[in-house]
């Protein structure tokens, strides 16, 4: 028995009762049969040796949850089941194999991450998270298995739930191994608890035809998003991924259909779109036709911006850009998306940030009909956006904070669309963005003050120091002021973005806060290839915004991050609650 555990004696387990050996293995009589189990509860790691055992039910005295003592199956599918362990008895003496008989660990995790987000349990999601990276699975693998889950299992299609999975798989570069099993856990949690309550969705077949073209297609696909019949538009879709229609194509034709209207769901509809394309990357080409199918329901009852008061008085933009847009649409873009022509950056940024909309919609225009490039307007309309969020005065209602949010995470999906489609419809999106930059103009009367660079020292704060100031509420100035003195300081901006996705992370933190430090981190990358100060005030000022954003939302009973730790500890073998 080399390398197995001696547990004593049959008898010794009849006259004491259960006995605890090392590794942290309860060894128990029951009906004439001895049985070897992990000590721990797996739910939350209670001592099982102190539970009650009954008709060969095993029960944990915590939280009641009952398991198989032959298999350590559970009746409670929130526990977990217990790992079992091999044992065998020679003359009386009973030897215990000290690995558990789990079969197929990853296949096991995999089934059992599966089942958490169908049952939208978290404990059961975060075990199965830690399992599977600490077997070295691929964070994209495990991603997948809740993209593709949640794009059939919400009848209401995208929502929430993946956008947080997709962006969080887009932030993992900038975090250490434990931010990236929380930032796992959080979108995955996020996703399961979409699906509660949601019917399963299936999808319609595509139409039962092969020789209408591309371009008719497209034309049916709009018309149908027009009159709100997505049924109609989700057929004509699928027909187009049949006929093998390109990524490319397709994001420019449903981003079209998104731009005929204006800000269309306070911006919602245009990240979800991003983000859904973003995750092609991570699931198998035959998902394809869930993930993108699942962006056309939320058309179904999607707010029109043109629509609203406030886009029409007292200054009525809509006219305007419909003007703009028919003078585009007849004179041309250039297609160079590179850019033709001088972009005086400075003042079209100040531009978008000032009170004449009507200044900056000409602006625009002529930029774009002299050849300036589409992408470059949008980075430059993207960080006007942040820079609302820089000016936010906490004056404002605190609901406020998700106006500013919106505009940015919208500016973001334009800049990143235009980047991934050279359709010049899209261009449409940067004056949408314009127009609510303008109308988010009251939001920053007074303007914050931007914080200087007083206390700046030799020494460089330490990261950390940040958490610290983030256990307190109504600390956005605070943090925005050590931000400017760690960053003066010389501090480098790689471990400031693991602290900050910490500071994300670490709370319940709702489904803005997670679009904010993404859209920030991704504007922030495209302006720090870049050199020059126009550059580095960009990058200063997207670091300001995330900080000011996630420091007004913090902070919170941080239940989902301690269900992660918890989960954690309880893989690398830790006694939660013995003695030691």
């Amino acid at each position: 028995m080399n390398g197995w555990i001696q547990a004593g004696t049959v008898e010794e387990l009849r006259e004491h009762g259960p006995k605890l050996i090392k590794g942290g293995i309860v060894v128990i009589y029951h009906e004439d049969r001895v049985h070897a189990l992990d000590n721990r509860c797996p739910h939350l790691g209670f001592p099982l040796h102190m539970g009650s055992l009954c008709n060969g039910i095993l029960t944990c005295h915590w939280h009641h949850a009952r398991f198989d003592v032959c298999s350590g199956g559970t009746l409670d599918p929130w526990a977990d089941d217990v790992p079992v362990h091999d044992l065998t008895v020679q003359d009386g003496s009973i030897w215990v194999n000290p690995n558990s008989r789990n079969g197929n660990q990853v296949q096991r995790y995999k089934e059992r991450l599966l089942n958490g987000i169908e049952q939208n349990i978290g404990l059961v999601i975060a075990k199965a998270i830690v399992g599977l990276m600490e077997a070295g699975v691929s964070e994209k693998e495990i991603a997948a298995i809740g993209i593709e889950i949640g794009v059939k299992q919400r009848r209401q299609g995208w929502g929430s739930g993946l956008t947080i999975l997709t962006a969080m798989m887009n932030i993992l570069p900038k975090l250490d191994k434990q931010g990236r099993i929380l930032a796992l856990f959080q979108g995955l949690l996020h996703t399961a608890r979409d699906l509660a309550g949601s019917g399963t969705r299936f999808l319609l077949d595509p139409l039962p035809i092969t020789d209408v073209s591309e371009e008719r297609l497209t034309e049916w696909y709009r018309d149908c998003i027009e009159v709100r019949d997505t049924r109609g538009a989700e057929r004509v879709l699928l027909t187009l991924v049949q006929a093998g229609t390109s990524d490319k194509r397709l994001f420019s034709m449903m981003n079209m259909a998104a731009t005929d209207h204006f800000y269309i769901n306070g911006g919602h509809t245009l990240d979800f779109h991003n983000k859904a394309f973003e995750s092609l990357k991570y699931v198998e080409h035959d998902k394809r036709n869930d993930v993108l199918a699942s962006l056309v329901p939320m058309f179904g009852n999607a707010s029109r911006s043109e629509e609203l008061h406030s886009w029409q008085s007292p200054i009525n933009l809509v006219q305007p850009l419909k003007e703009a847009f028919e003078e585009l649409s007849n004179k041309g873009i250039p297609t160079d998306r590179a850019g033709g022509s001088t972009l005086e950056e400075e003042e079209l940024l100040q531009a978008l940030l000032g009170d004449d909309p009507l200044r900056t919609v000409s602006m625009l225009k002529e930029a774009l009909l002299e050849g300036a490039s589409p992408v470059r307007i949008s980075q430059i309309a993207a960080l006007a956006a942040a820079e609302r969020v820089v000016r936010f005065h906490t004056h404002n209602d605190f609901g406020d904070w998700i106006s500013v949010l919106h505009t940015f995470t919208h500016a973001h999906a334009v800049h990143e669309g235009l980047i991934r489609s050279a359709d010049s419809w899209l261009v449409r999106g940067i004056f949408h963005t314009a127009a609510t930059i303008y109308l988010d103009r009251f939001l920053n009367i007074p303007a914050a003050p931007r914080p200087s660079a007083t206390g700046t020292t030799e020494n460089v704060p330490q990261p950390s120091e940040l958490l610290e100031i983030l256990d307190k509420q109504q600390q956005v100035a605070q943090a925005a002021e050590w931000v400017i003195r760690y960053l003066r300081s010389g501090g480098k901006p790689e471990p400031l973005f693991n602290v900050l996705g910490h500071a994300l992370l670490r709370e319940d933190a709702e489904f803005h806060s997670f679009q904010m430090y993404e859209a920030a981190m991704a504007e922030y990358d495209r302006w720090a290839s870049e050199s020059g100060p126009f550059a580095e005030k960009a990058c200063e000022t997207l670091i300001l915004a995330v900080t000011r954003y996630l420091a007004a939302h913090a902070p919170t009973s941080r239940e989902i991050p301690h269900t992660a730790t918890i989960a954690w500890r309880l893989h690398r073998g830790e006694k939660l609650f013995e003695e030691e």
